[in-house]
């Protein structure tokens, strides 16, 4: 696999067609996801169009305004992970951000991209003067482990939290921080 390179997501400085290509591998990452069980939101039935929607309606206009911070990372050409901060926070929380959707496509997992968004994310996060960061995670999940070994610390579980996408089950979440 070619290297992996991790870079702040610039819709409004890239070509409608790098966009729109962005926005495609995007949904790609998070219908596999999806239907390998990750909790981050969706549930069965969920389509590659969903999926799209979801990136083309609710994240891109986010990511344009500077209310999330995006991060891609790339092999070549083609978007394999992504993380989110989200940095559009009240005037009373400026020092913090919300980590979100931390996603790397089932093909490409288990070779560290992960933890390479995540260090990314943490410096984006202190160049903006950002001290604090939350995020939450399904109780069990394989990300917990991860956060963990980045030194987030789990503050405590909320049980029955969201649905699992398989079943009618709901599932609880552990709530995540890190000081920076």
């Amino acid at each position: 696999m070619p290297e992996i390179a991790i870079a702040e997501w610039r819709p409004r400085d890239s070509s409608m067609e790098r966009v729109a290509r962005d926005l495609d591998n995007l949904a790609e990452v998070l219908h596999a996801s999806v239907h390998l069980g990750a909790s981050v939101g969706f549930i069965m039935p969920f389509s590659i169009d969903d999926a799209l929607a979801f990136w083309r309606d609710k994240i891109l206009p986010g990511a344009e305004s500077g209310a999330r911070r995006v991060l891609l990372a790339r092999d070549a050409d083609r978007v394999v992970g992504t993380v989110q901060l989200i940095v559009d926070t009240m005037p009373n929380q400026r020092h913090r951000a919300e980590v979100a959707k931390m996603l790397v496509h089932p093909d490409a997992r288990r070779q560290g991209i992960g933890r390479k968004l995540m260090l990314a994310a943490e410096e984006i996060a202190r160049a903006d003067q950002r001290t604090l960061l939350t995020l939450d995670t399904r109780v069990g999940d394989f990300a917990e482990p991860l956060y963990r070994s980045l030194g987030f610390i789990a503050l405590g579980e909320i049980p029955r939290y969201a649905k699992n996408p398989f079943t009618p089950e709901l599932d609880g979440t552990m709530i995540m921080y890190k000081e920076l």
